[in-house]
């Protein structure tokens, strides 16, 4: 039932390894499933558990927190215990955490639920791709497994809301979560047959004092970008004070490992060119594209009027162009060259961001179907990026590789969301400055539709005020317009990073020199 691979091992059977990839695809569905389908259950959940704002928040922010903190030590634990142990436990503690929503009857409960989703997580992610990395010693193999990988992910964001509204208007909140359980325990049943095991042969040192280093040093920092969000300001003393202590952390991390013979997160990859121009594809890419992404969903729910499910099938666009992307990306990259479909597809998904601030007139949905196809198509070119940060590897420092990728993707979205989302909040606060009909409110009712385009459409709807509506819907407009084309300028910019980093002539079977990591 089980088959081990070590750096040493034979090359695992093509049809057995193509396989162990669609139980590995299959189970980043149902994760990429969960973290979309909490945006759809949360107004459910709110109006039975009724939870605080702070509580809101850390519902929504603890899974991300957890799983950024232990990507690092969960890719460490992979190459020593075992990447199928790792990933058979990660699929139970995901779907016990998910069963334990039965009990939940405040809003403490379910933060707890979606911490432990976090720990689930952080062990299934990296595993994935460090898995992929062994199973395929053929790098144009390899990079065909990794592009069905990303597209797999990719619908799993476009089914997730459509699934979770589905399951909320029927049944209730707690069907969203619920839905992991089988689904998760099939997992378990096939990675237990079909997925062999496999360890580094050299693993670096375990670190019990680096792991505290570097969960501390990621958990404060991303916390601190959430916090500078939620407040839409960077004048908030216990924001920075936990940044400036995470970067200490973080740096005192670094450090450490630079000084070890073996350490256990090797920043030595980042010596290939390969490898760095993948990991700042990916960390620039999902900075500029995560909040854009984000808007536009508000954008179609409280402007356009969509309901959730709705805003879903609108959104399928960009899914299915992202997936028809990613499997292309690798045949395409034998003709041009894996830098030329990098850097284009940021560079096209950047042009289609800036599209939809050049919209001529009012802008409605038909008008940025263009612009998400681009962005899809912008997106689906990343596969060739974890493609680049898993070959550009040693097989023994594949788990080490994973946990920087992931992690990339992790805090880009993030300090995006942050960044760029506090601009966008402070154009649409600006554009209502002046507002007479906002005067004209109650202070408290007034100050809510400054704060977000939702608290502006229900008050617009249940004052009947439809002229507000209007005035609030063109300032978000305009808000998310501008925030579209400083993204899309970061796009160009990091696909101008990507093309001039990675070597010209670059393949996708680069390798490093073992003796350089």
């Amino acid at each position: 039932m089980s088959t081990e691979l070590t750096s040493d091992a034979p090359t695992f059977s093509s049809r057995r390894a193509w396989l162990a990839t669609a139980v590995l695809s299959a189970s980043l569905l149902v994760i990429v499933m969960d973290m979309t389908i909490l945006n759809v259950a949360l107004p459910a959940m709110s109006a039975d558990l009724e939870p605080s704002a702070d509580q809101v928040l850390w519902i929504v922010d603890v899974y991300s927190l957890v799983l950024a903190g232990l990507l690092v030590p969960a890719a460490a634990l992979a190459d020593r215990w075992g990447r199928k142990r790792l990933l058979i436990a990660g699929y139970a503690i995901f779907g016990a955490a998910s069963l334990l929503v039965l009990a939940a009857d405040s809003a403490i409960d379910v933060i707890g639920i979606r911490a432990l989703l976090g720990i689930g997580g952080a062990l299934i992610m990296p595993t994935t791709l460090s898995t992929i990395r062994i199973l395929f010693s053929d790098a144009r193999e390899r990079a065909r497994a990794l592009a069905v990988w990303a597209s797999i992910a990719g619908l799993g964001a476009a089914i997730g809301p459509l699934i979770g509204g589905f399951l909320v208007e029927h049944f209730s909140w707690q069907s969203a979560f619920l839905v992991n359980v089988p689904l998760m325990a099939l997992a378990v049943i096939a990675a237990a047959f079909l997925i062999p095991e496999s360890r580094s042969a050299d693993p670096g040192v375990w670190d019990w004092l680096g792991i505290v280093l570097s969960f501390t040093g990621i958990t404060l920092v991303m916390w601190s970008v959430k916090h500078f969000g939620a407040e839409s300001s960077l004048l908030v003393p216990g924001g920075w004070a936990a940044m400036i202590g995470g970067a200490a952390l973080l740096y005192l991390f670094v450090r450490r490992s630079l000084r070890q013979e073996r350490p256990m997160l090797d920043f030595g990859l980042f010596r290939s060119r390969v490898f760095t121009g993948g990991i700042a594809g990916a960390l620039g890419s999902m900075f500029a594209m995560a909040a854009a992404l984000l808007l536009l969903a508000q954008w179609l729910q409280a402007v356009e009027g969509s309901s959730p499910i709705r805003a879903g099938v609108e959104l399928i666009p960009l899914a299915i162009t992202a997936a028809i992307a990613s499997l292309a990306a690798p045949a395409l990259s034998e003709w041009i060259g894996p830098r030329a479909v990098m850097a284009g597809g940021i560079a096209t998904a950047g042009i289609g961001m800036i599209l939809v601030f050049l919209v001529p007139g009012e802008l409605h949905y038909a008008s940025v179907v263009v612009s998400l196809c681009l962005v899809g198509f912008g997106m689906g070119s990343l596969a060739i990026g974890s493609a680049l940060i898993m070959s550009g590897s040693p097989e023994n420092r594949a788990g080490n590789a994973a946990a920087m990728e992931e992690t990339s993707y992790e805090l880009g979205s993030v300090v995006g969301v942050a960044l760029l989302g506090s601009i966008a909040a402070v154009l649409y606060r600006g554009q209502l400055a002046d507002s007479e009909q906002l005067a004209a409110l109650d202070p408290q009712v007034g100050e809510a539709v400054r704060e977000s385009i939702g608290s502006a459409a229900a008050v617009s709807q249940d004052l009947g005020l439809p002229g507000l509506a209007q005035e609030t819907g063109a300032a978000f407009t305009e808000s998310m317009q501008v925030t579209n084309l400083i993204g899309g300028l970061i796009m160009l910019a990091v696909a101008a990073t990507v093309f001039f980093v990675i070597p010209r002539g670059t393949r996708l079977d680069a390798k490093i020199d073992d003796e350089l990591v």
